[in-house]
C-alpha cells in the first residue's frame, strides 16, 4: 500500500492530502487524523500508505498498525494472560498507532477505557495517532464522550464512492497489470454500471479480465455485459451474511460447515475454504481479521494470502473461476 497506488478524485482528494501531510510530518500537522466512508473506499489503503511511508522515511520511529478487531484480542488476550503491562507498552511506546475500523470499539467498555488511557499517553507524548471508521465520531453509538471529544479535536475527513471519472482512473490502473489489456469502451462500462466500492470494481474488472484470459474470448462490452450480468441485474441487493457463505460453501463442495472453518489441510478443502474467503471478501464489508474469525478464527494473514491466490489463479485456471463465479452468483440469487 502506497501513496502512489492509490488513485484521487474529488471524492477522495481531501482525505489524501491530509494522510500525505501527516505522514510527511507526524504529530506536526493532524493529530489525531480521523478517516470515516464506506467499507472498500480506501481507508485501509491509506492508512497503510502512512505506515509504510512513515517506516521508509523515519527509521526510527515506531509505527503501530492494528484494526480494532485485533487491538480487542490482543487486549483480551492479556487480561487473560496477566500481560496488560506488556500490552500497555505495546502501543503507548510508539511513535505513530494507526487504528482501522474504530467503529468496533461501540459498546465495549473496558476497551474504550484502556483506549482512552493510550489515547491520552501518545497525545500528550505528540505522538500521531490516526483512526478510520465507517461512520464520524458523533454517529458511533455508545462511544464514550471524552473519547468522542478527543477524536474529534484533530481533523476528520471522509472518503465518498468515487465518481465515474475515478472510478474509470482506478479501473485503467488496475487493468495494467492484467495480461489482456481491456479497451477503453470496456472500463467505461465497467466503470459506468459498479458504482459501490472499489473493491466491487476491481473485482469485476479481474472477474472480466480472467474469463476472457481462460475462454481466449475478445474482451469487448458485449463479453462484459454477459459476465456482470448478475452483479450488474442485482437491483435488489439481498441480504448477503457470514453464515449464508459458509452455507452455500458447504453445499457447493460437500463439506461440512465445521470442517471449512476447522485445520484439515486437505486440499480440496483448503480450496474450498480459501474460495469461501475469497467470496466473503468480494460479496461483503467485513475486514480481513473478521472474515478470520468467521472461518475458525485463524490469522487474519491467512485469509490475505487466500484472497490473492485466489485473485490469481481466477487467470490460470477455469476451474477455479468457475466455482468463485458459481458460488457468488449462488449467493446473491439465493439459490
Amino acid at each position: 500500500y502506497t501513496f502512489e497506488a492509490f488513485v484521487t478524485g474529488t471524492s477522495n482528494r481531501f482525505a489524501h492530502a491530509a494522510a500525505m501531510s501527516v505522514a510527511e510530518t507526524p504529530a506536526k500537522s493532524y493529530n489525531p487524523l480521523f478517516i470515516y466512508g464506506d467499507a472498500g473506499l480506501g481507508k485501509t489503503h491509506l492508512l497503510q500508505a502512512i505506515s509504510n511511508y512513515v517506516r521508509e522515511n523515519y527509521v526510527t520511529y515506531r509505527v503501530r498498525y492494528v484494526s480494532t478487531e485485533q487491538f480487542l484480542n490482543q487486549y483480551v488476550e492479556a487480561i487473560r494472560q496477566n500481560t496488560l503491562s506488556e500490552f500497555k507498552k505495546r502501543y503507548r511506546e510508539v511513535d505513530v498507532l494507526l487504528l482501522d475500523d474504530i467503529q468496533f470499539i461501540e459498546g465495549k467498555e473496558g476497551l474504550q477505557e484502556e483506549l482512552f488511557h493510550t489515547f491520552e499517553s501518545l497525545y500528550q507524548a505528540n505522538r500521531q495517532i490516526v483512526l478510520s471508521s465507517d461512520r464520524p465520531p458523533d454517529a458511533i453509538s455508545t462511544l464514550e464522550d471524552r473519547l468522542r471529544s478527543r477524536f474529534k479535536m484533530g481533523l476528520t475527513t471522509e472518503i465518498n464512492p468515487p465518481e465515474l471519472e475515478t472510478r474509470l482512473a482506478i479501473l485503467r490502473k488496475k487493468a495494467e497489470g492484467e495480461p489482456i489489456a481491456p479497451a477503453p469502451e470496456v472500463l467505461e462500462f465497467i466503470a459506468s454500471n459498479i458504482t459501490n466500492n472499489i473493491r466491487e470494481l476491481e473485482g469485476a474488472l479481474i472477474r472480466v479480465c480472467a474469463y476472457a484470459s481462460l475462454t481466449n474470448q475478445t474482451l469487448d462490452v458485449p463479453l462484459a455485459e454477459f459476465v456482470l450480468d448478475d452483479l450488474i441485474s442485482d437491483t435488489q441487493p439481498r441480504p448477503i451474511t457470514p453464515a449464508l457463505i459458509l452455507e452455500r460453501t458447504s453445499e457447493m463442495f460437500g463439506f461440512p460447515i465445521e470442517e471449512i472453518r476447522g485445520q484439515s489441510r486437505r486440499r480440496p478443502l483448503v480450496t474450498a475454504r480459501q474460495v469461501g474467503m475469497y467470496v466473503m471478501r468480494e460479496l461483503t464489508d467485513l475486514s480481513y481479521p473478521a472474515i478470520a474469525r468467521e472461518f475458525g478464527g485463524r490469522d487474519h494473514t491467512t485469509v490475505i494470502h487466500a484472497v490473492e491466490k485466489i485473485g490469481g489463479l481466477m487467470k490460470e485456471r477455469r476451474q477455479i473461476y468457475d466455482q468463485v463465479t458459481e458460488l457468488a452468483q449462488r449467493i446473491r440469487s439465493g439459490e
